[in-house]
């Protein structure tokens, strides 16, 4: 039994005559005949008395007919609300963000969002992209802004942008007198990195090939946040790696170099659960970051884009 054999039947009973209702469901009479004939067998029962003209429903056909009535009436009410829930964006949603974005990310973007969507309410969470993808899995968060991919069954990836890694040096590391790096002028013993968990620290290890051997010096520090390891960088010693968007032109410019072409980039994704509906409001989010967020990011085909999984 399918949608459109109920449709055929249903068509048939408003017309009772055959050719009419093929031409209200725009089908060949054959086509409509043959599906009405096709139910009629899977159900064992007549559902229309042809030897009348015009044909009229059986008596268990009323019957089946009415419920055939119901049910269409219901598919259309469920297609009714699916679309609003397609179209909604209002209401409150948990959104989870990795702590290598939120703090250069989000005040960019969510101010004018919000403004522009005053019945929109966001509950932020700053998390570790392990925890943002469980709050997904187990619906403890709505939607999530993080580096992709993830190669999830159950996540969906929208990917937003392409966002290059500088090198960020201490001003008397011989790194800087490159104008352009390359990932072999890397040098590890002078690597500093983020603890772990964070997915950026994995995407510098996989960059810098760190792991290769082993890093003897006098100093372990393991930094919580792109900000602590800049200023550790900055007064001590050494390089690390950092997000453009982290990048301070009116700090960071004399400890900064670009990368050669291609250029090492992660790639950022709004990430939902296969089962949320709410596409507008992935849609006006996506454009929202977008807007506030350097065109390069979107438009440089010249780049490599590194794994974190």
């Amino acid at each position: 039994m399918t949608i459109q054999q109920l449709q055929y039947v249903v068509a048939l009973d408003n017309h009772r005559h055959f050719v009419n209702a093929a031409k209200s469901c725009n089908v060949a009479q054959p086509t409509l005949t043959l599906q009405v004939k096709k139910l009629e067998e899977q159900m064992s029962m007549l559902l229309f008395d042809r030897s009348l003209q015009p044909l009229k429903p059986t008596p268990l056909g009323e019957i089946f007919i009415a419920r055939a009535r119901q049910i269409l009436r219901d598919i259309e009410q469920l297609k009714s609300f699916v679309n609003d829930e397609r179209n909604q964006l209002e209401g409150t949603f948990r959104l989870g963000v990795i702590p290598t974005l939120s703090p250069y990310l989000l005040p960019l973007f969510i101010g004018p969002f919000l403004q522009e969507h005053p019945n929109t309410r966001f509950e932020i969470q700053e998390l570790q992209s392990k925890d943002i993808i469980t709050g997904l899995e187990h619906d403890m968060l709505d939607i999530g802004i993080l580096v992709t991919p993830l190669e999830e069954i159950n996540l969906r990836e929208i990917p937003v942008f392409y966002e290059p890694f500088l090198l960020f040096s201490n001003e008397n590391n011989s790194i800087l007198q490159n104008a352009k790096i390359g990932v072999d002028d890397l040098d590890q013993k002078d690597l500093w990195l983020l603890g772990q968990g964070h997915c950026f620290r994995n995407q510098t290890m996989n960059l810098c090939r760190y792991g290769e051997h082993t890093v003897r010096r006098n100093l372990q520090m393991e930094g919580g946040s792109i900000e602590t390891l800049k200023k550790f960088v900055r007064n001590v010693s050494g390089y690390t790696l950092i997000p453009e968007l982290a990048f301070d032109e009116n700090l960071d410019k004399t400890n900064v170099r670009r990368f050669e072409n291609p250029e090492p980039v992660r790639e950022v994704s709004i990430v939902v659960h296969k089962t949320f509906t709410k596409e507008l409001l992935l849609t006006k989010l996506r454009k929202a970051i977008l807007e506030h967020t350097p065109e390069k990011f979107k438009k440089n085909s010249r780049f490599m884009t590194v794994k974190w999984r």
